[in-house]
């Protein structure tokens, strides 16, 4: 850092493997990149392009080697997944992310259905190629997974291989393990903690109330997801203690 402070939390170094940071890209250009990552770079873990963007992002390739240089890790948002899956194209998924050089992968079924035994088995054949991140929970509001449930996937899935499980919230965090309002379904999150380790969830988290909550919950090395590239320094300042919502967090109390 720039200057002594005591009475800093510890954060995880990079590379991480708790602690992380994830970016959701939906469309910075490549001097755009080089300018987030000259600022975020020490803060970022691992970059999504959101939902299908990347099919309909120009020079892609060029873009995906502006992360690389970088040592960032990036993969496809899980919508693109589905996309290829509903076509009946998982080969032609896999082979996009070789020829890309994408050694992430994302594996979600909130668009689409797919028999959870199905959905483990695509989780299973991917490790053969990369990390494999797994998305639980419905991009559809109306569609209430009960905790144990949330449980009962996320464990099975990361006994498939996954090296995480995300919890869905949309870029907006208004599903998922939020309400409509935005608000956090507590009884849910905390219900998850009984039986999933925290170092294994990334928790997406768009909004800033949301991100209070995990740090508040779970501490400054929480895994966070969805964020945007603008807020990469905000986040981190409030993960230790430097924004004022998190300032008296890790002061000793007189």
């Amino acid at each position: 850092m720039n200057f002594n402070l005591s009475q800093i939390p510890d954060r995880t170094q990079q590379p991480r493997t708790s602690g992380l940071t994830m970016i959701m890209d939906k469309g910075l250009s490549i001097n755009e990149v080089h300018n987030f990552m000259s600022v975020g770079g020490p803060h970022v873990d691992i970059v999504k392009f959101g939902f299908g963007t990347s099919f309909v992002t120009p020079n892609l390739r060029q873009k995906i080697e502006a992360y690389q240089s970088y040592n960032v890790p990036i993969y496809f948002g899980g919508t693109l997944f589905e996309a290829f899956l509903i076509r009946n194209q998982f080969e032609d998924y896999i082979n996009v992310c070789k020829d890309y050089g994408i050694n992430y992968m994302e594996v979600s079924d909130g668009s689409i259905s797919i028999p959870h035994a199905e959905k483990c088995g695509y989780i299973e054949k991917l490790t053969k190629h990369g990390t494999v991140l797994s998305e639980v929970g419905s991009k559809d509001a109306a569609h209430i997974i009960p905790p144990y449930k949330w449980i009962e996937l996320m464990r099975a899935e990361l006994e498939a291989g996954s090296s995480y499980v995300i919890a869905e919230a949309r870029e907006a965090g208004n599903v998922g393990i939020y309400r409509g309002s935005g608000e956090v379904r507590e009884g849910l999150v905390q219900e998850i903690l009984t039986q999933i380790p925290e170092e294994k969830i990334i928790w997406e988290a768009p909004q800033k109330a949301q991100q209070l909550y995990f740090l508040e919950l779970i501490g400054c090395n929480v895994n966070l997801g969805n964020i945007a590239p603008h807020e990469i320094l905000a986040l981190e300042a409030m993960r230790i203690g430097l924004r004022g919502d998190t300032f008296e967090l890790y002061l000793n109390k007189p």
